[in-house]
């Protein structure tokens, strides 16, 4: 721990935060009545934990890079092993108490790596080699995630680490090669899974897509779910029927959608909280991401820059993506919303991560010389 000073905390963030919780509380007791002591429970735990970090010295945490990246691989592979199938996907472990999710938490360790990899071989990220070494330490975990199946995570971290290695300010002839050869092979891959026989998707998750671009060929299947959640969001109108109505023309109260309380939390808060509700929970996402995106800015180093830059990406993509799933502009994807789905290995994970932001900011490159 260093000396820091109170008056470099950035306390607008951590306001940000509770308010964005304190919604998923009552969004998930809505859903589910039976999920809201555990969603209390893992904000509980998870403010507490960031408290602790935020005032722990990230950089010394990041001497233990290859452990972290070492358990990281080991927890995946675990799961490949011993994992829990839910859904047709075996992406859990019990560990007696509870069941924890590896791959939520991986999103989080993969960010706390890749800064200190960029810190240590800083002077070298100009050289193809540590480039490409960089992208090939991504495989073996994106693999092994891509293999439970999930798809939608494998996509939202390969996102993320591409936003990371972009921050590590390597050469931009190296960036639009990359984007040459990346671009062109994802429009392929997507034609080619949309073809029958395909081998890259699993039959259900090809049907997805399939659903979203054709949805008046599944709406009694696949696309159900999405249609009925595009009309709740719109009959919550400007203020929603409010948390925990009785209303009879509820979609939620009708059991429309599945899993109201994870993949499609933000069917229940425009239904019930209206546009006013929706429109509060994208700014303070908006808010949460834009504010990691600064302390980025501001780091003194670049470990720093990476853990915010690569939290700010994180927050924004998976929350972009969950909110276009359920306003049907994405295939439906299995990615949480978050500080705001139930899940407790996604919210606490969260949470660490952001006690990293914070920590950087309080050694921002003003706050350190002051």
């Amino acid at each position: 721990m260093k000396n820091y000073k109170i008056k470099n905390y950035n306390f607008r963030l951590v306001l940000m935060l509770i308010a964005i919780s304190v919604i998923g509380i009552l969004a998930v007791g809505s859903a589910d009545k039976d999920l809201q002591p555990k969603q209390m429970f893992g904000f509980a735990l998870g403010f507490v934990l960031m408290l602790i970090i935020s005032f722990i010295d990230y950089t010394w945490i990041l001497k233990l890079w290859w452990v972290i990246y070492g358990s990281n691989i080991l927890l995946l592979l675990l799961v490949f092993f011993f994992g829990e199938s839910k859904y047709g996907a075996q992406r859990w472990l019990n560990i007696g108490v509870t069941t924890i999710q590896p791959s939520e938490m991986a999103k989080i360790m993969l960010i706390l790596f890749y800064a200190q990899f960029i810190m240590v071989f800083r002077e070298k990220m100009k050289d193809i080699r540590f480039i490409l070494l960089a992208i090939g330490l991504m495989v073996p975990p994106l693999l092994l995630i891509f293999k439970q199946p999930d798809l939608s995570t494998t996509i939202t971290i390969f996102l993320v680490m591409n936003v990371i290695l972009f921050v590590a300010e390597i050469p931009y002839k190296y960036v639009f090669g990359y984007l040459g050869v990346v671009i062109p092979v994802g429009v392929l891959a997507f034609i080619y899974i949309l073809q029958p026989g395909q081998k890259i998707l699993s039959p259900y998750q090809q049907t997805r897509i399939l659903a979203w671009l054709h949805p008046e060929q599944y709406e009694l299947e696949e696309a159900y779910q999405q249609m009925n959640a595009v009309m709740a969001i719109g009959s919550g109108q400007l203020t929603g029927k409010g948390l925990n109505n009785n209303v009879v023309n509820s979609v939620k109260n009708g059991n429309f959608i599945s899993k109201p309380e994870s993949d499609f939390i933000f069917t229940i808060v425009g239904e019930e909280l209206g546009f006013v509700g929706s429109a509060l929970l994208v700014l303070l996402l908006l808010g949460i991401a834009v504010e990691c995106f600064i302390i980025a800015h501001k780091s003194r180093e670049i470990s720093g820059r990476v853990i915010a830059a690569g939290m700010g990406a994180l927050i924004s993509l998976q929350g972009m993506v969950n909110i276009a799933v359920a306003t049907g502009l994405l295939p439906n994807t299995g990615l949480p919303l978050p500080f705001v789905s139930a899940g407790l290995t996604s919210m606490v994970s969260l949470f660490i991560g952001m006690g990293f932001v914070l920590n950087v900011g309080m050694q921002c490159k003003n706050n350190y010389n002051n």
